[in-house]
């Protein structure tokens, strides 16, 4: 009897042990390291991130800013292939909206309204690169892995709406003084700040489409008169302190030129013809903030503030020329002083003030819009110089390659912009010329592909591309093609896309739709 006690006892324990056991399994089978859940915030700030377009790389070659050298770092041959999409970057916007209406309860919020900016901004990214894209289809995961194109049409009039509504819901959440944003790096969390930047930026899509420019459908003409005449109700930049941009620590994100790497690339860096030879043929005092006279000029006798010593090299040159050439020190490189003084010299702009300032001022010229061409086209040079610090009667420091100062070159903007060869021509042929080609030198390190881009839509200015050094037969590409991967999981889709546009050839030197 005492056995049978103990032994009810010990079966009972062990069911009541069973039962715990498996409550238990159950709640350490939960990974606390995967949560289900994170705030809106956190995915915003990594979306922010991928926003940035980093200064000083290849696209900086390819835009005809700089030269690389030394072949360990790569070169600016055009023989580019295929491009990243970033599919990835909107999965994550999808998710940010996600979790912002799961906290908030609310289907309008911060978060929303700016993932219809990024929806936006990526799309146009991808789309000039590449053309037609998946997006009415795309994102939906397991639902289809096998989306359907949009053609490029398609994508430019879903942009602009998104555009549209994210300044709808902008002005809708600032009259009602929402400020629950959290993690912004750009605009610590001012959305009538992001308000203005959607704007600025549907003025640059717009201006993508000059070719389009009589669509019925899309109506550039008369939706840039519309944001341009309605301040109230789309707000643009003001000025210089609006710019969306990329600020610099000297911890944890340097600017990729800095002390740190002088030794390394300070003599595998010279500066591009395209770049330079146009500043200097304008005499525009950019040069002695961006640039370093060539020591072979300056061994010469000519003096560090004359113009003819900087030198910037073609970038269609081959490397062994180019390399020797700048050995011998008959190229300028990058400013010493600028560049490599410190880890915070300058932010990188995204979408900017002298931008604006110039598609403002093409649009005039084109006939868009009513307005003075010639003070858009004045605003935007004397913003871009001020971002170079330059300001009538300053006085720019220069130093050679090694950093030792020659002198100081005293400046005058007004001068500058009095000359013959700046002063607006009017609207017509040159003055559109001349509106080009200083937006694209306000580029200089700036807005990603944006330069190249514009010189693709217009040809302003010359690029260089019929050296041995371009590796594209004399030609600069048109566009990037399709990732390896959509040939892998979506043949019949992708197929069918390039069959439409380039009659069967995913080739990089193909006209896209908006260029024809």
């Amino acid at each position: 009897m005492k056995n049978f006690k103990y032994n009810f006892i010990i079966f009972f324990f062990a069911i009541g042990l069973s039962l715990s056991s498996c409550q238990k399994f159950e709640e350490l089978e939960k990974d606390p390291n995967r949560p289900t859940s994170v705030p809106a915030s956190l995915i915003f700030n990594g979306i922010l991130n991928d926003l940035y377009q980093r200064p000083w790389n290849n696209v900086s070659r390819w835009n005809q800013f700089d030269c690389v050298n030394y072949n360990y770092y790569g070169t600016q041959e055009y023989n580019w292939t295929a491009t990243d999409l970033n599919y990835l970057t909107l999965k994550n916007v999808i998710k940010m909206e996600e979790e912002a209406k799961k906290s908030s309860g609310k289907d309008l919020n911060p978060y929303s309204a700016l993932g219809k900016f990024f929806r936006a901004y990526f799309f146009e990214q991808m789309t000039l690169r590449a053309g037609d894209l998946p997006l009415k289809e795309s994102l939906k995961a397991l639902e289809n892995t096998t989306p359907k194109y949009d053609t490029q049409k398609e994508i430019f009039l879903q942009i602009i709406q998104w555009l549209e509504g994210a300044n709808n819901d902008l002005a809708q959440l600032i009259a009602a003084g929402d400020i629950s944003l959290s993690g912004d790096i750009y605009y610590n969390n001012d959305l009538r700040k992001w308000q203005r930047a959607v704007n600025a930026f549907r003025l640059r899509t717009l201006i993508h489409l000059s070719k389009k420019d009589g669509d019925n459908d899309l109506r550039i003409k008369q939706d840039f008169a519309n944001v341009v005449g309605n301040p109230a109700k789309y707000p643009l930049f003001a000025g210089m302190e609006d710019n969306l941009q990329y600020t610099y620590n000297a911890v944890f994100n340097k600017y990729p030129s800095n002390p740190d790497n002088f030794g390394f690339d300070a003599l595998r860096y010279n500066m591009a013809a395209t770049f330079l030879g146009n500043l200097t043929a304008l005499k525009d005092p950019r040069t002695f903030v961006t640039s370093v006279p060539a020591a072979a000029k300056l061994k010469a006798g000519i003096k560090f503030d004359d113009f003819a010593a900087y030198v910037g090299a073609p970038s269609d040159e081959d490397l062994g020329t180019m390399s020797t050439k700048a050995l011998n020190g008959e190229y300028s490189f990058r400013s010493r002083l600028r560049y490599y003084s410190s880890y915070t010299p300058e932010t990188t702009i995204q979408i900017g003030f002298p931008e604006q300032c110039f598609n403002i001022a093409e649009a005039i010229n084109r006939g868009w819009i009513s307005g003075n061409a010639e003070e858009a086209y004045r605003r935007g040079i004397i913003a871009s110089m001020s971002f170079f610090g330059i300001t009538d009667g300053v006085e720019i420091p220069v130093t050679d390659q090694d950093r030792r100062e020659l002198g100081r070159v005293k400046a005058s903007v007004t001068d500058y912009l009095n000359q013959t060869t700046v002063k607006y021509a009017g609207n017509n042929a040159e003055g559109l010329r001349q509106i080009l080609l200083q937006k694209y030198l306000a580029f200089f390190q700036n807005s990603g592909w944006e330069a190249f881009y514009n010189q693709r839509r217009t040809g302003i200015p010359t690029f260089f591309a019929a050296g041995p050094g371009n590796a594209n037969s004399g030609r600069i590409p048109k566009r990037w093609q399709y990732p390896q991967s959509e040939r892998q999981t979506n043949l019949a889709n992708y197929t069918e896309a390039i069959q439409r546009q380039f009659d069967g050839k995913d080739d990089i030197n193909t006209d896209l739709w908006i260029m024809k």
